[in-house]
């Protein structure tokens, strides 16, 4: 079980005078039930990337494979493949379209030919999943809420689909903190609950560091670092640099301190177990005393 991509290149607008390169030659595999973090500067390729694994966007040179089918085909089997993969948008609040919120969170289950009382046993669950109390919300107007809970419903409604893949295209932009922490939360445990495996795109480092056990960073269109976050963090600072990116901030103070003489470490997922890594070590010197 698993997305492999072999030798994939994507060219938009090739032949044109408009041709770019987005992705160059790429071959890797993200296995079931990972947590994968993928960064990278803005044009690096990331969107072009996450979109391949779905069949939203099709190889130029290569072949995309899910669970060992090639989604470029035309087949039910190809099909059924690519409906395994969930997609976030940046701003998947532009994906709501239905009159009422249920009917829309209904939308991708109904068209996979579900029973009316599977259907809404689906969206009762997503909605759950996401926060919504199904008997305030059900009824209501998805363009009649805040932005948070217009994410929530889009959200919902790829949840409701069941996907074994879910891929998540800077989920919490234009969040506010309280609205990020519950998505990532809710994200979290669903990813733990059900074994699904998740593909993050993000410019927060600090979620990155706290929530993807593999870390992929991308630079004009390749692959340039691939491996466990703490460990590129911690060893790949001036390679960071290079692909226009850099280590979570409190990874950044922890690094700069230890360039200041502190034997401290700088392998920490979360600002407070940063905070506790300075703590320590000054009630070391405290004790020492």
């Amino acid at each position: 079980m698993s997305i492999t991509l072999e030798h994939v290149s994507h060219t938009y607008g090739a032949g044109s005078p408009f041709e770019k390169k987005a992705l160059n030659d790429t071959s890797v595999e993200i296995h079931a039930g990972e947590f994968v973090g993928i960064i990278g500067h803005t044009g690096s390729g990331k969107s072009t990337f996450v979109q391949l694994l779905n069949g939203l966007v099709q190889p130029t040179e290569g072949t995309v494979y899910v669970d060992g089918t090639d989604i470029s085909q035309k087949s039910d089997a190809a099909m059924a493949a690519r409906h395994k993969v969930g997609m976030v948008f940046q701003y998947p609040e532009y994906q709501l379209f239905e009159e009422t919120i249920a009917k829309d969170i209904a939308f991708g289950p109904r068209n996979f030919g579900l029973s009316d009382a599977d259907v809404e046993e689906r969206v009762r669950e997503a909605m759950e999943f996401v926060g919504l109390d199904y008997k305030t919300y059900a009824d209501r107007s998805p363009f009649r809420l805040s932005g948070g809970q217009m994410r929530r419903v889009a959200i919902a409604g790829v949840i409701a689909i069941h996907p074994d893949y879910l891929i998540l295209d800077e989920p919490s932009a234009g969040l506010d903190p309280i609205g990020r922490r519950e998505i990532f939360a809710e994200i979290q445990r669903w990813h733990k609950e059900k074994g699904i495996t998740v593909i993050l795109v993000s410019h927060n480092m600090e979620d990155i560091a706290q929530m993807a056990d593999r870390l992929l960073v991308l630079s004009h269109g390749d692959i340039v670092l691939d491996g466990k976050p703490l460990d590129i963090f911690s060893t790949q600072q001036e390679a960071l640099h290079q692909a226009g990116v850099s280590v979570p901030p409190v990874t950044g103070v922890l690094q700069y301190l230890q360039q200041q003489g502190l034997p401290i470490t700088d392998r920490v997922h979360t600002a407070d177990e940063g905070a506790n890594v300075i703590y320590q070590w000054i009630r070391g010197l405290d004790h020492a005393h």
